[in-house]
């Protein structure tokens, strides 16, 4: 199900043991419980953004674990969910630093398509059983993705927010890269996040570095070809 591009771009990066593994568990666990992100959706995040074409890595933990919220893209919800916490916080945060209007629904597939890569850390999870898939494998394979852009030459701008994000800094070595941290959007965090215009830097980043810039605005950005 992983797209071709991200298969060759990874296979370096991947213990071929523990990637089987993991492929068994998740694979008992869909058929034996219920999964959020639906299985069609676990690599979205990867299907709507290829390696060479992403730009942008907004790194969460763990997928939404209620019902229709999940959707394979980290922080983000299908249109007519409920728009969590973090998320409101995030287009606050969108709206302070770049002037975008918070908009209505929650899905970020317009950041995605243009390439923005939306990783969860682990990528499902039961569900209401928060981090219930926490240390069962995914964390090595989404450190081999950030691994994997970490060896591309073309600038990627690693957006971190919260103390578990921020610890894969550690992981971003490529001096042709740029890492911008931050505090969670959680509202229960209330210092760190609100103000640390990562949009706005995010695209400074970019143009540095001779890469387009990002439409933050997810109702209005085009398709990237």
């Amino acid at each position: 199900m992983l797209p071709a591009g991200w298969r060759a771009e990874l296979a370096g990066f991947l213990d071929e043991r523990a990637t089987a593994a993991l492929s068994e568990f998740v694979t008992a666990e869909y058929a034996t419980h219920t999964i959020y992100p639906p299985i069609e959706d676990l690599f979205a995040a990867y299907r709507l953004c290829a390696p060479e074409q992403t730009r942008v890595l907004i790194l969460g933990q763990d997928p939404y674990h209620g019902p229709g919220q999940a959707h394979g893209l980290s922080f983000s919800v299908r249109e007519g969910v409920r728009i969590p916490p973090s998320l409101r916080n995030v287009f606050k945060e969108l709206a302070a630093d770049v002037g975008v209007a918070p908009p209505a629904a929650g899905d970020l597939t317009g950041w995605a398509r243009q390439g923005v890569l939306l990783l969860n850390a682990v990528l499902t999870v039961r569900a209401a059983a928060a981090a219930s898939h926490a240390g069962k494998g995914w964390e090595a394979f989404t450190d081999a993705t950030i691994r994997a852009l970490n060896a591309r030459d073309d600038r990627v701008v690693f957006l971190l927010w919260g103390g578990y994000a921020r610890k894969k800094a550690a992981l971003i070595t490529n001096p042709a890269h740029v890492v911008i941290e931050a505090g969670h959007p959680s509202p229960l965090n209330r210092v760190g996040f609100l103000g640390s215009r990562p949009f706005s830097a995010a695209n400074k980043a970019l143009a540095d570095g001779g890469r387009d810039v990002i439409d933050w605005d997810p109702r209005t950005a085009p398709v990237a070809g």
